[in-house]
């Protein structure tokens, strides 16, 4: 049964006379306290509001983060449509996805703003109540900025007690005050809860290894962007000790707590029936669904909007796995789906087969096998809650620290700890030794889907190397798949290439053509009236 009480909190926020942080959905709110003096349970109302704006990113997240870059191609849309734009690496300052995306996240962070201004200001609430009140609001000002910083570098820092909407801060300034904003959240927050919907010191703990993990890989500043926005080279890796022994000491926080573990089956992470369940899933991101809450979770709906045609690729469709991915293991198997059964009633189950590589296969965490008739449901309610943050992401957070400090040996068993799950507890797959490319690779086979690629890669430094190198290998970016009408021989099958696989032969041709320095950041968009938000300079090379 899903969890009403999340919802039942946001929806109490239009109740509280005098609020105005959420009528307006897509205008930045600073500060100003609504003119109440809420209780607990209004003060944690409050701060749930936040979550209305940063839910709709949650399928949004995949076109910006994932589509960039060598593994994903989208369908949505026409070929100069923003995703399709963003799969072929060609962004600009007036696109959808960074727009919907900057946009969104202010708005969250003025309504913990507001919420805070409020709460501070009201006597009616018990101790308990204002920490974890606070340490609430402070947990989610930190994953908001942490996602700003990322994904655009330098950003104004607009907090409880003001602070310019115009003026770029610099990158360290702003992780210092994510890091504020978890460490002080931490103290606050209980050490578990039984619902991932709700923040846990757990979940401060493994957002702060996350965050020093980014930190510590010496982000490039603007001035280095700059430099490289043109190059078609990767910048120089570099690397800050201290930062990554920091990520280190909050993923240990979190593997010692004893409160997360993997599932023993990978397959029951995902699913309306497995959603928001521990012990691996540590932060999720609640939804109801289309019409309910803000958006609902159009990853389901990206992943396979139309499975029971299996000539339509879908939305958002992997575009390297079956060209690099290792068929032995199952993981691939579950994340890259290649066959779905359409429940029927009165009639026989018909099984919808997508034969790579004359059809797509489907982003398969995003289609729900977790119970009768979901691969169908799933599809029209787009209402399973998204993972944030996952057990298996702060042992590979750890492993990469470790490695990048030069520690491989002590990186290897917690590895292999995620390869033997994902080999459904066989150790027969398992390393003998790790390298930094191994950890890479993991990455990718654990977390396929899971809106993290671009992030990974912009961290890592590969980000042009990766496109340049993996692309021009995929299948179908060699020219004779450039004219639809054209004849192909694909592993012995003689076919007309198609309109689909014309098209996606177009987006990888794109990615290899307009990959270049500049796509290590995205460009400070527009704001939601498409008007000039006013913060210069703007990222370079856009």
């Amino acid at each position: 049964m899903k969890n009403r009480i999340f919802l039942k909190a946001i929806l109490a926020v239009s109740l509280v006379p005098g609020l105005t942080a959420c009528t307006t959905e897509e205008t930045n709110v600073i500060g100003g306290g609504g003119g109440i003096t809420p209780n607990d349970a209004e003060a944690f109302a409050l701060i749930d509001a936040a979550y209305r704006p940063y839910q709709t990113l949650s399928s949004t997240f995949t076109s910006l983060i994932d589509t960039p870059t060598d593994g994903y191609s989208s369908f949505l849309g026409d070929e100069e449509g923003d995703c399709v734009l963003a799969s072929r690496i060609k962004i600009e300052y007036t696109n959808l996805y960074p727009r919907k995306t900057f946009n969104a996240l202010y708005k969250s962070i003025g309504i913990v703003n507001d919420a805070l201004t409020t709460i501070n200001a009201s006597d009616k609430l018990s101790d308990n109540g204002r920490k974890t009140a606070i340490g609430r609001a402070q947990f989610l000002r930190g994953l908001f900025y942490s996602y700003l910083v990322q994904l655009w570098g330098e950003v104004p820092i607009i907090l409880e007690t003001g602070g310019s909407a115009t003026d770029r801060k610099s990158i360290d300034e702003v992780y210092t005050q994510i890091v504020k904003d978890l460490t002080e959240a931490e103290a606050g927050l209980p050490d578990y809860d039984v619902s991932p919907i709700n923040p846990s010191k757990g979940a401060a703990n493994a957002l702060l290894a996350r965050v020093y993990l980014a930190w510590g890989n010496n982000p490039l500043s603007q001035a280095e962007v700059d430099a490289i926005k043109d190059a078609r080279t990767d910048p120089a890796v570099s690397y800050n000790n201290e930062r990554l022994q920091k990520a280190i000491e909050y993923a240990d926080k979190v593997i010692n707590s004893g409160a997360y573990s993997l599932l023993p089956d990978f397959r029951n992470l995902w699913g309306l029936a497995n959603e928001s369940k521990g012990p691996e899933q540590i932060f999720t991101i609640f939804h109801a669904g289309d019409g309910i809450d803000q958006q609902g979770n159009h990853q389901a709906h990206c992943a396979s909007h139309n499975p029971w045609n299996e000539d339509e690729p879908a939305h958002i469709q992997p575009a390297h796995t079956y060209d690099w991915w290792p068929d032995n293991d199952p993981r691939k198997a579950f994340a890259v789906l290649t066959q779905a059964t359409e429940k029927r009633a009165g009639l026989p189950d018909s099984v919808h087969v997508y034969l790579w590589p004359h059809q797509l296969p489907h982003n398969g965490k995003g289609v729900d096998r977790s119970y009768p008739n979901a691969e169908y449901l799933t599809q029209t309610k787009n209402d399973v809650d998204r993972i944030e943050i996952r057990y298996a992401e702060v042992l590979i957070t750890k492993a990469e620290a470790l490695v990048q400090l030069g520690k491989n040996a002590e990186a290897l068993p917690i590895i292999n700890a995620i390869r033997t799950r994902g080999f459904d507890g066989s150790t027969s797959h398992n390393l003998t030794a790790v390298t930094l490319k191994d950890v890479q690779d993991e990455w990718e086979y654990e977390f396929q889907y899971e809106q993290h690629r671009w992030l990974n890669l912009s961290r890592w430094k590969t980000l042009i190397s990766t496109v340049l190198t993996l692309v021009p290998t995929y299948t179908y970016y060699d020219l004779k798949f450039a004219n639809a009408d054209d004849v192909v021989t694909v592993n012995n099958i003689t076919h007309k290439v198609g309109p689909v696989f014309a098209r996606y032969h177009n987006h990888l041709r794109g990615k290899v053509e307009n990959i270049k320095g500049r796509n290590y950041r995205f460009p400070i968009p527009q704001g939601a009236e498409f008007q000039d938000l006013g913060i210069t300079p703007q990222n370079p090379g856009y």
